[in-house]
């Protein structure tokens, strides 16, 4: 073991390059202050798989970029093992996610400190999102410019079933809304991507690789942390394998853990912080019982709901080789065309039934019927809905499978295991059979796909989301932020009862946002920085956010129009 010299001490050690720790590294290093160093076990992330927005589903399967996780067997999904791609490569998962941009709604910020995150409510979050933006629409109470992120729609909603999806959520009668990442998210809207100049705005674009050129910033990639080092119960530093040799470095300040909501509860484990009795079942001597490690963890789920279309312009009249070399010629030369997005940009959410004040159903609509991962795609032409039921109630777990740090942890989501999620998702398949077969489909509409007119009851509805429903690549909750027994974080990050250390990833949320949660990752990493580094806190914002006035009476807020067919 190679002990730590003078050179291996620094202010702040992050563990993790990803969506969190990225931010973090640009952040902690801006006034040259403080020495920070990066570890990342990943490596470069100049593939052109990375890079180039439309070719995203590519790196979620390559072991090179990719930690190659999966669940245990879900009873829930008819015992199926489910991949749980995360990014192992500078940026992490912004390296290789959809790149949706959705902050999710004022409701889940509520919630957030009903669980005990004081200072995370929607007023005091909402600058956060502001100062990571650079929005291409324009700057206004609820979105900015000049941020480190870029957001755009990509093509701008060139292929005309992309408006007709928003004109069938407007005539299902939910409304269309001007911006779901602004004052109001019910609704149906074109989507949101980190995209900028026709490029993947991941992390390590718009954070780390602008900041890489400071002296008092250092990242070592390839380098897989192996437990935090601890005197008593303060982080001092952590240790590190980095081609096949074992090296510690040492914190002055604090050691952060931006890992992941499966690493960083995996690392505290290993360091000995976490369920005692867990850890003594793996040969760990407990250092500071913390039972809430690792608990809490849950995911979204998502199915696709398929449309033939009658009308040859989807996505599927490109997947032909001459289409697909056109398509990255273009991006190669000019970074424009159907290269440089990620094709989701049109999008929706709804209340799922009456009684609830905000969204807890997501639409993802896709000018195409291809599977999130590429793995298939329907014959002929066609378009999809992604429903994703977003405020799940069920809960897993991360686990250490083995001391070994190169091991992957067990992870359990314990998917569909509470009736209402069950209930989310028949509700909301037939909420979307509904927006389908709104006249503005009926120039485009033809045969169901998935799941079929076949399937039709409760059972039939719940077998097939439990043979079909994949991850929306959303782990968070496992190190929990909050003040109670179960919390591992304080609503600063910092780790309870263990000096000098904290998480800023997707694991200290309460619970999950109702959308994609890479920007609010990013807002964390933002908000924690100013915790860290303490700093005041941005003044919260007095704008207001929306929720429709009938909501303990109507699931929506008129009735649907119908087909004319």
């Amino acid at each position: 073991m190679s002990e730590a010299t003078p050179e291996d001490h620094f202010d702040y050690i992050i563990v993790g390059a990803g969506s969190a720790g990225s931010v973090l590294a640009d952040r902690l290093s801006a006034d040259g202050q403080y020495q920070v160093l990066v570890l990342e076990y990943g490596g470069k992330d100049n593939s052109i798989f990375i890079q180039m927005p439309t070719a995203f589903s590519i790196p979620l399967n390559k072991p090179k970029f990719d930690w190659e996780l999966y669940t245990e067997s879900e009873p829930g999904l008819h015992g199926r093992r489910i991949h749980q791609a995360r990014g192992k490569v500078i940026g992490g998962s912004s390296s290789i996610n959809g790149m949706a941009y959705v902050r999710g709604c004022a409701g889940d910020f509520e919630e957030w400190v009903h669980e005990g995150a004081q200072g995370w409510s929607y007023e005091e979050v909402l600058p956060y999102f502001r100062r990571a933006e650079d929005c291409i629409y324009g700057a206004d109470d609820y979105r900015d410019v000049g941020g480190p992120l870029g957001v755009c729609n990509g093509n701008n909603m060139k292929n005309p079933l992309y408006r007709a999806f928003i004109e069938a959520g407007r005539q299902a009668g939910y409304g269309e809304t001007e911006d779901y990442n602004g004052y109001r998210q019910e609704g149906f809207c074109r989507m949101d991507m980190t995209v900028r100049d026709g490029r993947r705005c991941s992390t390590a674009n718009a954070y780390l690789k602008p900041a890489l050129g400071r002296s008092n910033l250092t990242l070592r990639m390839h380098a897989l942390t192996t437990r935090i080092l601890l005197e008593g119960k303060k982080a001092t530093g952590v240790e590190y394998r980095q081609d096949g040799k074992i090296y510690q470095v040492k914190a002055r300040r604090e050691v952060i853990l931006s890992a992941s909501a499966f690493n960083s509860p995996k690392l505290l484990m290993l360091s000995g912080i976490g369920p005692a009795e867990h850890l003594k079942e793996v040969g760990i001597e407990p250092v500071h019982n913390l039972p809430g490690v690792g608990q809490n963890l849950h995911d979204h789920l998502e199915v696709w709901i398929q449309q033939t279309c009658r009308q040859k312009i989807t996505l599927n009249g490109w997947l032909n080789p001459f289409g697909q070399a056109w398509i990255g010629a273009r991006w190669l030369f000019f970074k424009k065309g159907l290269g440089a997005s990620n094709h989701f940009e049109s999008n929706g959410y709804i209340r799922s039934r009456a009684g609830l004040k905000y969204p807890d159903l997501q639409y993802h609509f896709l000018a195409g019927a291809i599977a999130y991962d590429g793995s298939s795609a329907s014959e002929g032409h066609g378009f999809q809905a992604h429903l994703g039921a977003n405020k799940p109630k069920s809960r897993g777990w991360v686990k250490l499978a083995s001391r070994d740090p190169a091991a992957p942890p067990k992870m359990f989501f314990n998917y569909l295991h509470a009736e209402e999620d069950k209930q989310a998702y028949r509700s909301g398949i037939r909420l979307t059979r509904e927006i389908f077969a709104q006249p503005a489909f009926d120039p485009y509409r033809g045969e169901e796909l998935m799941p079929g007119q076949s399937v039709q009851s409760d059972d039939e509805l719940d077998d097939w989301v439990a043979d079909n429903a994949e991850t929306a690549y959303h782990p968070c909750g496992s190190c929990r932020m909050g003040l109670d027994a179960m919390a591992v974080v304080d609503p600063q990050c910092r780790v309870h009862g263990i000096k000098g250390l904290r998480v800023v990833d997707s694991s200290i949320m309460p619970t999950v946002t109702n959308g994609n949660i890479n920007a609010p990752t990013i807002m964390i990493a933002e908000k924690a920085a100013d915790h860290i580094l303490n700093r005041k806190l941005l003044k919260p914002s007095e704008a207001g956010a929306y929720h429709a006035e009938n909501w303990a009476e109507r699931q929506r807020e008129h009735e649907p129009v119908r087909s004319t067919e």
